[in-house]
């Protein structure tokens, strides 16, 4: 017989103790921080509907969904048949298109606004590499039902806040606004139908440069002139000393942008010049060429980046449109997401105390579960360690495990819990 293979699938991980209490302890902290904002913590099925997740609103990401085939199939299926024909469900590939329909059934019954936390798992068929998995956690929180730029300020701050208790900084928030990257593709020659994949590709500007731009754009049917265009508008955008700077020539540059766009940039970005001024490791800068990759966003959108990772570590929007698809009726709509697999190799925190390690010789007896027992009634963690003839090494190791205190037996009774250390004998 065949040995099976016994590591996770590409692009997945298996976590050993030590690794799933630093993310037990990252989430913790993130999920503190959140809620000193009043936002409330939700769950959602890892399942969605295949047509609910392939609603043209995902970006590049419906590209990447894991698709389940239905219950029942036979063994052999006719030809012609199509891949729609057999798939009915399919796994989530973000939490905010999951929200959209939580909220639009339990809308009657939660207040407005609404502030809402997920944590949980999402997949997509990335081709693995570094930093980049098939199944990954996200942290998100979202307000529903703010129409004005305060659910955008208080998004940031709030993020700001938790990736600062976890010690990551400093951070630079990217702000900008999917009507001006609108009014940016008009202005270099792009027509309605095709600024997706504008979009796209000029999202990787930051990773891969002018001239590779102007080269996919090439092959995805752009005149030459687009990104030449587009180019001069963003440098001419970008040569500006102050955030004030920027949203004048963001009006001079672009005469078809709304005075409501320009209004509501300077609103955040007073918000967040305040903010910044009392966060020493926080910046923030008005940036034409943040794109974010979904197809649902609508209005303010935003990333937050670390000098230490290549990508950005939380990122979101405005998306008002969104759950009218389920609703019927449009809810303004606005959120942000950690990116959980960065920030947690990133976060300074402590590795959680195991408490007591209760170490007994032979066969443990009911003195030894007494022991621990009593002390699991003071509060503190025991577990039951049979004792190694090197102790002076299993000490060492069970500090670097996390436990931070160890009880022996002496005359069969347990003697003085005493503090584990690099001293520890």
């Amino acid at each position: 017989m065949a040995k099976l293979d016994n590591g996770p699938a590409r692009g997945t991980r298996d976590f050993p103790p030590a690794a799933v209490a630093r993310r037990e302890a990252v989430i913790s902290s993130i999920a503190e921080s959140y809620a000193s904002f009043g936002y409330r913590r939700v769950e959602t099925p890892a399942l969605e509907s295949v047509e609910r997740l392939t609603g043209g609103q995902g970006g590049e990401n419906e590209k990447l969904i894991y698709k389940i085939l239905k219950r029942g199939l036979p063994e052999h299926l006719p030809p012609g048949t199509v891949l729609s024909d057999l798939t009915d469900l399919a796994l989530r590939f973000d939490l905010t298109v999951p929200l959209t329909r939580f909220f639009a059934n339990n809308h009657a019954q939660l207040p407005i606004p609404f502030r809402s936390l997920q944590i949980g798992s999402v997949w997509r068929a990335e081709r693995p590499g570094q930093g980049r998995y098939r199944q990954f956690t996200q942290c998100d929180i979202d307000v529903l039902g703010e129409p004005t730029v305060l659910a955008e300020a208080e998004l940031l701050e709030a993020t700001a806040a938790a990736l600062i208790a976890l010690f990551i900084e400093p951070i630079t928030v990217r702000l900008n606004d999917r009507r001006v990257l609108s009014s940016i593709a008009l202005a270099a020659g792009v027509s309605g139908g095709t600024t997706a994949g504008y979009f796209v590709t000029l999202d990787k500007l930051d990773k891969i440069g002018w001239d590779a731009v102007g080269r996919e754009l090439a092959e995805r049917g752009f005149d030459a002139r687009v990104a030449a265009s587009t180019e001069e508008l963003l440098g001419y955008l970008a040569d500006s000393s102050s955030e004030g700077g920027m949203l004048d020539r963001l009006g001079d540059a672009l005469p078809d942008l709304g005075v409501d766009v320009l209004n509501d940039l300077g609103q955040t970005a007073s918000a967040l010049e305040r903010l910044s001024r009392e966060h020493e490791g926080m910046t923030f800068v008005l940036d034409p060429t943040v794109v974010r990759g979904m197809g649902y966003y609508t209005g303010q959108i935003f990333e937050i980046t670390h000098p230490s990772s290549s990508s950005s570590i939380a990122g979101g929007g405005r998306y008002d449109d969104l759950i009218g698809r389920s609703l019927g009726r449009d809810v303004a709509a606005c959120g942000i997401s950690i990116g959980f697999e960065r920030v947690v190799d990133l976060a300074r925190i402590d590795p959680p105390d195991l408490g007591v390690a209760v170490l007994y010789e032979g066969e443990p007896s009911t003195d030894v579960l007494a022991a621990a027992r009593a002390i699991r009634k003071l509060g503190k963690r025991a577990a039951l360690v049979p004792r190694k003839k090197a102790t002076r090494q299993q000490l060492d190791s069970l500090y670097s495990e996390g436990y931070r205190a160890f009880v022996t037996f002496e005359d069969g009774r347990p003697a003085t819990p005493r503090s584990l250390g690099p001293d520890s004998s």
